[in-house]
């Protein structure tokens, strides 16, 4: 069966202690501490794979976790860093907060690997903590705990136009002609319970994908049927063509048809309702009736709204070049970019929500220095890289959010003055 949703939990590996020892050589008087630093806890790391094409692997397994970081040894020696874990994922995957829904990541476009949670540092062994007033340090500094995420694995297809419509419309059939995608073909509902995604040749400019979703049905948008796992896939497209049974073999009114669907389609993103539209009539082959000409009473409705209508039977090919061609021009019309979910949820986050102590005083010989320590900052510079752009702007953020820059304040800082925390010199400036 095609996985398109999965819930795992991540976690990310524990630092490695540090260790406490002393060195003991022969003729070696007072050997001092030698306790090495504990290695760091490997990253739950997100890839993308071009060979998948379905979240099915998770559906099996659901927790996974990097390794811990070993301890440090003895004489110095420093603990092995903890190996990263790589979760392989297809192209177009989202991955969401189980609890929240935001976005965490789109492995979508240029995004082809994220690091998701990042492992937690290693202690540093007591040879750190030697001075000239302790010489004999018996404490070492442990290893940061490890981060854990229930997330929301969702697979939307990277297609140009998505192809919509009731079951039975002839969707499938439409792909098979103007494509070379080859869906499973019959006459009951829900026949295609996959995404199909075809290439369209077309003669004398660049061709396009076009996805087959899957028929849709009144509730769709509230999780009737399969709505969601349908829906989800629509996100990502371009372009939408609403097939219709313009024939109404099944005794449905087309027109009504369209407003049922559009309906489900705002109700599950209003920003669906923006994508151009296109109404292909289908099974035009199939009309008898002299008295009235459906097609032409589908276009007095909806080509005043600024949808086109093509007349179409995709069973006998007719009208289907003059479909293609207005599709592939409302294309040119739009931005290429592929729609890419921006992130709403940030895993570091979770370091500001916790309630750790710190302190911040000012140095009592130097007034243009301040000294913020405590394990709430202690812990959130092991997860965080400095260096990186993402990085610092978090611990920008991390400062104000958690009321810290507000106690620099109130401490007398001004600008120009120095923030020590840990190793790391800052400038502070309002």
């Amino acid at each position: 069966m095609f996985a398109d949703r999965a819930k795992i939990t991540i976690r990310s590996g524990k630092g490695g202690d540090g260790h406490v020892s002393f060195r003991r050589e022969l003729y070696v008087a007072n050997g001092g501490p030698d306790g090495g630093d504990g290695g760091r806890g490997g990253d739950v790391i997100f890839e993308v794979d071009k060979g998948l094409n379905a979240l099915t692997d998770y559906r099996h397994k659901r927790k996974y976790a990097a390794e811990n970081g070993q301890e440090g040894g003895k004489k110095r020696c420093h603990g092995a860093d903890g190996k990263d874990i790589i979760l392989k994922v297809p192209e177009g995957t989202v991955i969401k907060d189980a609890d929240s829904g935001k976005v965490i990541a789109d492995m979508s476009g240029e995004n082809k690997r994220q690091i998701v949670l990042k492992g937690g540092r290693g202690g540093k062994g007591n040879m750190n903590y030697a001075t000239a007033t302790m010489q004999v340090p018996k404490y070492a500094q442990p290893g940061q705990p490890a981060q854990e995420l229930a997330v929301m694995l969702e697979l939307k297809v990277i297609a140009d136009v998505g192809l919509i419509g009731f079951p039975n419309v002839g969707k499938s059939t439409l792909l098979t002609r103007v494509s070379n995608a080859r869906p499973q073909i019959a006459n009951y509902h829900f026949t295609t319970i996959n995404p199909h995604l075809g290439v369209v040749d077309l003669e004398g400019c660049d061709g396009f994908v076009i996805a087959d979703i899957p028929g849709l049905i009144e509730g769709a948008s509230e999780g009737v049927g399969l709505g969601h796992q349908f829906l989800r896939h629509i996100e990502r497209t371009r372009v939408l063509i609403h097939l219709v049974d313009a024939a109404s073999t099944e005794g449905r009114d087309p027109i009504d048809d369209i407003y049922k669907i559009n309906k489900e389609l705002e109700a599950y993103d209003p920003k669906l309702m923006e994508r151009p539209q296109v109404i292909a009539a289908n099974k035009t082959d199939m009309i008898y009736s002299e008295d009235e000409d459906p097609v032409e009473r589908i276009r007095q409705e909806f080509e005043p709204q600024g949808i086109k209508v093509f007349s179409i039977s995709a069973a006998t090919g007719k009208g289907l070049k003059e479909l293609l061609y207005h599709v592939k021009s409302l294309l040119d019309k739009i931005d290429k970019e592929p729609v890419i979910f921006e992130q709403e949820f940030f895993p570091e986050d979770m370091l500001i929500a916790e309630n750790l102590p710190y302190t911040v005083k000012q140095d009592e010989e130097d007034e243009h220095l301040f000294y913020i320590e405590g394990p709430k900052i202690e812990k959130m510079l092991g997860y965080t890289n400095l260096d990186s752009e993402k990085g610092f702007s978090f611990f920008q953020r991390f400062l104000k959010d958690s009321g810290i820059l507000a106690d620099l304040e109130a401490a007398g800082i001004e600008e120009g003055d120095t923030v020590r925390m840990y190793g790391f010199d800052f400038d502070y400036y309002k």
